[in-house]
């Protein structure tokens, strides 16, 4: 098969009303991707030159995402009424190009579908001699609820019949089923799908009876052993679920082989990049674009989401970490959070209970404990005491808080943006910083302390005799 003048249909218009959703189905996640995504993917990463998505339910929110996901390598058409798989089809027969040859035709709720497994589809019907259609096949322990897949005394395809249209218990008991991959040339297709009746228990046009009617003009049908996870169509909340779970396994899987560790527990979702030697524990989430480096370890509990995370460095437990960075060797947590823009450098620091968001700290530069950091500029070496806010908003606006390299900023301090720490000096403990300070400068804005001697026996006898009143006056 010319791969590149196949035009792949994916049938994705049903409203999927067993998931009880407002949101269409093929918009329902499975490892970070909704339903469709996989299907489409798997078309693209088998050469098809081209791919229409057929759209009903929900069509401008599928629209939408297909458009971000795929850009113009997907294209779709629109089932207007929901009239069954064969009706589905012919509208995506509508949105096929000139000059397209053969059609790879499957669907849009089967997340576990490979390039391959549409690919092997597509190759037998060119290798089996007088072949006007390739579909593929797959046998199972329990049949039940699946199209059965019907053979000839010769061992021919004759026909696909549903479950609903079984007419004798040879036929129920028959366990070779369709996975709904089918293969042909675009004129055969047409005319299979021109010549479709509404003439089964469900009223509506069956794609299956595509099958049929190649069996009844004399022509061949090649039939292709499939794996029966191809079969896993999602249809509730349940089956999404097994569904996920099968996902995150192989994805899980394909990083061990690669020379990652990944616990049991971890649940790594579709996109995220792991190098050799990174440590997954068990409970971590890694989500989105998020990319780990050679020899990093992300410890149990953390959650990432789009975040690189540079060679050798250490997530500890329970960090949560979104649109961020965090350089080599550098360490963050337990407890940790860096929302977005948080750019944590080589061989930094952030600890227990420390909150970041749209902040950079340079090479070495500390907070270990007990701050939040927003809106700043911190520089190499910095050390943030426990306890300092960045006080970065002021009812209207955010600003700017820069700690140059070398500065130490004490505890319980509360720096007021827009303000600057010069490069090496000093902020002592529980300061209130309004102003710039100079480099090697020490800042100090405090109460002065004062010493009264003998006056807490006074001061303890007062608040004892405050505790006797009020409990005497409760008895009255």
């Amino acid at each position: 098969m010319n791969i590149e003048k196949t035009t792949a249909i994916i049938l994705a218009a049903g409203q999927g009303t067993r998931m009880k959703s407002t949101l269409p189905k093929v918009l329902h996640t499975i490892a970070g991707r909704p339903l469709v995504h996989y299907p489409v993917r798997a078309a693209l990463d088998a050469g098809c030159g081209d791919v229409v998505v057929v759209v009903g339910h929900g069509r401008g929110d599928v629209e939408k995402y297909l458009a971000a996901a795929f850009g113009e390598r997907v294209r779709t058409a629109v089932q207007e009424q929901q009239r069954g798989t064969g009706d589905a089809a012919r509208a995506g027969l509508s949105g096929v190009k000139p000059g397209a040859e053969r059609i790879l035709l499957f669907y849009g709720d089967v997340p576990l579908l490979s390039a391959d497994d549409v690919a092997a589809v597509a190759k037998k019907l060119d290798e089996e001699p007088g072949a006007v259609l390739a579909l593929a096949t797959c046998e199972v322990p329990d049949p039940h609820g699946y199209g059965r897949v019907l053979r000839d005394a010769a061992g021919n395809v004759r026909e696909i019949r549903e479950q609903k249209d079984l007419r004798t218990d040879t036929e129920r008991a028959c366990r070779e089923i369709n996975p709904g991959i089918y293969a042909s040339s675009v004129a055969f297709m047409r005319e299979a799908i021109a010549t479709l009746q509404p003439n089964n228990a469900q009223g509506e046009l069956y794609l299956t009876d595509i099958v049929a009617f190649a069996g009844s003009a004399g022509k061949k049908v090649a039939a292709v052993p499939s794996r029966a996870e191809v079969l896993a169509g999602v249809n509730d909340r349940r089956q999404l679920i097994e569904a996920e779970d099968a996902m995150l396994a192989r994805i899980a899987e394909r990083w061990r082989v690669a020379g990652a560790t990944v616990r049991t527990g971890a649940r790594i979702e579709d996109g995220v990049e792991l190098a050799p030697d990174v440590i997954v524990e068990a409970g971590a989430v890694l989500r989105g674009k998020t990319k780990v480096e050679r020899g990093a370890h992300i410890d149990v509990g953390c959650v990432l989401t789009n975040v690189t995370v540079g060679e050798g460095a250490a997530l500890k437990p329970y960090s949560v970490m979104t649109d961020s960075s965090v350089g080599p060797r550098a360490q963050i947590g337990p407890f940790s959070h860096l929302r977005p823009d948080s750019h944590i450098g080589e061989d930094a620091h952030v600890g227990n209970f420390v909150e970041t968001k749209k902040t950079c700290m340079a090479k070495g530069a500390k907070a270990n404990h007990l701050a939040y950091l927003g809106d700043g500029v911190i520089g190499e070496a910095a050390n943030i005491g426990a306890g300092t806010i960045f006080c970065n908003y002021d009812g209207f606006q955010k600003h700017t808080t820069v700690v140059e390299k070398g500065a130490f900023i004490g505890s319980d301090s509360q720096l007021v943006a827009p303000v600057t720490v010069g490069a090496g000096a000093y902020v002592a403990t529980g300061t209130t910083v309004t102003k710039d300070v100079p480099a090697d400068a020490l800042a100090i804005a405090r109460v002065k302390q004062e010493n009264k001697d003998g006056y807490a026996s006074k001061l303890r006898a007062r608040l004892e005799a405050a505790k006797a009143a009020a409990k005497k006056a409760e008895k009255k």
